[in-house]
């Protein structure tokens, strides 16, 4: 039996999770910038933009996932390619530093919570964020932001191992190329997530 889509993102139980949706990853200063032209394509930062507004204005909860470095890249890891590619890029990570930094667009809130990590490959596995989630009383997880070809898919599945109902909004989602990302949501994603739209969830919140 499907899912009611609004009783499954209710404000009470439900966060807004954003990954990566930083100024070095898909903003002005991206170290990736075929990801980054991937995510204009689809208007991503303005559709996550609307989703945390009404997120916010409804009550459901903002968290934003970023990702950093040290200067001297210590507890960081070197042990996959995508690493050893942002070691090389001229943008950087570096704690403190405007690219690691949310895009304006999307914003940080006094009611938003940060939270930075400095390893791993998702905003989930040996974080922060399942406890924080549990002690607001989440039990929904809207997925929103990068990439669809490695975090978005880390924190559906680290979600999901954890007991967590996921929503994924199909336009505020971004990766590359864009044939692979429409194949991992239909193929992927919709086994473990519910698939949907912005307009979907903003239209549920401001009810």
């Amino acid at each position: 039996m499907p899912l009611d889509l609004a009783e499954l993102v209710a404000p009470a139980h439900t966060a807004v999770v954003t990954s990566e949706v930083q100024r070095g990853v898909i903003g002005d200063s991206s170290a990736l910038p075929e990801l980054a032209a991937a995510a204009r394509a689809v208007g991503l930062i303005d559709n996550v933009a609307e989703l945390v507004r009404a997120a916010r204005a409804a009550g459901v909860r903002v968290i934003h996932a970023t990702a950093y470095h040290r200067g001297d890249r210590l507890g960081g890891n070197s042990n996959a390619r995508l690493f050893a590619a942002m070691k090389r890029s001229t943008v950087g990570m570096l704690e403190g530093t405007p690219a690691t930094e949310v895009v304006p667009e999307i914003g940080v809130e006094r009611t938003d919570i940060v939270l930075p990590r400095v390893h791993g490959l998702g905003p989930m596995g040996g974080t922060e964020l399942d406890p924080v989630l549990r002690n607001m009383g989440v039990t929904t997880v809207v997925a929103v932001g990068v990439s669809v070809n490695v975090a978005i898919q880390n924190l559906a599945f680290d979600a999901v191992n954890n007991g967590y109902q996921v929503v994924v909004p199909r336009d505020a989602v971004a990766g590359v190329p864009a044939d692979y990302v429409e194949a991992v949501l239909d193929n992927t994603l919709s086994l473990v997530a519910t698939l949907t739209t912005t307009a979907d969830l903003v239209r549920i919140w401001k009810r």
